[in-house]
Parts: structure tokens; C-alpha cells; sequence
């Protein structure tokens, strides 16, 4: 008796399959990407895979995930061996976002590939200009606005700045996460002109009780 695998063991699966390390050619990982989340059965796949998940495993999904100003953050599946996450992305209706990061001129720790599985919204990619003493952003300039519909493509890496200013209800993206290649991300907020860097609370751990 055959046993169907998961999608998600077989896009994990596909992404073990290189011998370089991923987090330096990210490029590899998103042309894998593409071309499995092209499918034209990924939404019905992933349904059914949440729909398997038995009490612990989705558990260990809720344990994982966090709530943010724009969205629902859900990891799907993070295995500490491997030098990447698999994330859905469940953004709130429009009138419960609330000002923060993810609306803001930002970059990530990490290098990810994104696609939108449902719904539509609109990316901004921008330059940036740095104090060279703080290193904070001091001013950006957009370069592109782009209206991204369902089954659009992306990847944004650690370096590249970006803002999502609006989504519409109910648009959902799947996405796979590199593990962090910075220890701190840069955000700017265009109405306030203030930038600021955001270091995750376990880099400071390590000097906590100095700080004591």
C-alpha cells in the first residue's frame, strides 16, 4: 500500500536535493520554488495537508507561529537541520491592520520566495539611504509599486527593502524562509521620517545578564 506523501515532505525533499548551501545561493531555492508552487493543485494540496494534521503536529504549528500588525504568520514546518522554514501567510482584513512593521520601508534577517495562493496586494520595492555613523535609514525612494495577484512569484533577499501597504481581505501567500543571514533588520516609517533596527530577542540573550 502506497503512502502519499505530505506536500510539504515533498518540497522539503526537493530542497535537500543540492549540495551547496542554500542560504548563500538562495537563487537555487527559487527556482525550485517556482516551479513546484506552479501547480495548479498547491492550494488543494495544502488544504489537505492542514486538514491531516493531527493534535500534536498542530500544536507544534501553533507554537511556531505568531501574530503580527498585518497578518497571521503560520510555520507550517521548521526541522532545526535544515537551512530553511516553510510558512502561510494569512493577511487581516484591512481594517484590523495596525501601523507597524510589516507596512513600514523594511528588510529581513533572512532571505525568503513568496507566492500568493489567494487574493491580491500591493508591493513596493525601495532604495535606501543610511547614516553612515547609526547606520539607520535616513530616506527611501520608491522604485516599483506593483499590484501582485493570485499565483504571482517573488523573492526578496536580506539586502533588498520592501513595503506591502495593502492587501486585500482574505489573501493568503506561501512562503520558505532562509535561516537568518544578519542578526538585526532596518525598518523606516515614510510618515514619521524615523528609522530603526530591530535586533529578535535571541541575539540578546547572550548579553542579557551583562545588561543586568
Amino acid at each position: 500500500m502506497l503512502t502519499r506523501l505530505s506536500p510539504l515532505t515533498q518540497f522539503s525533499a526537493l530542497l535537500r536535493t543540492t549540495d551547496l548551501p542554500l542560504t548563500q545561493h538562495w537563487q537555487i531555492v527559487d527556482r525550485i520554488f517556482r516551479d513546484w508552487t506552479s501547480r495548479p493543485e498547491l492550494r488543494d494540496d495544502l488544504r489537505r495537508h492542514l486538514d491531516s494534521l493531527s493534535p500534536d503536529e498542530a500544536s507544534a504549528v501553533l507554537e511556531r507561529s505568531r501574530e503580527t500588525t498585518t497578518h497571521f504568520a503560520w510555520c507550517l514546518l521548521d526541522c532545526p537541520t535544515d537551512p530553511f522554514s516553510i510558512w502561510l501567510h494569512e493577511y487581516k482584513s484591512p481594517s484590523d491592520w495596525r501601523e507597524g512593521y510589516a507596512d513600514s520601508v523594511h528588510n529581513h534577517r533572512y532571505h525568503f520566495c513568496t507566492t500568493i495562493l489567494r487574493g491580491n496586494y500591493v508591493h513596493e520595492r525601495y532604495s535606501t539611504l543610511r547614516d553612515q555613523l547609526s547606520g539607520l535609514i535616513t530616506s527611501v525612494r520608491l522604485r516599483r509599486s506593483t499590484l501582485c495577484q493570485t499565483g504571482s512569484s517573488g523573492v526578496m533577499y536580506a539586502d533588498e527593502f520592501h513595503r506591502i501597504p495593502e492587501a486585500t481581505e482574505g489573501t493568503m501567500t506561501f512562503l520558505v524562509k532562509s535561516r537568518p543571514v544578519s542578526e538585526f533588520s532596518l525598518s523606516y516609517d515614510p510618515k514619521t521620517g524615523i528609522g530603526h533596527r530591530h535586533i529578535p530577542v535571541e541575539v540578546r540573550l547572550g548579553d542579557l545578564a551583562g545588561r543586568i
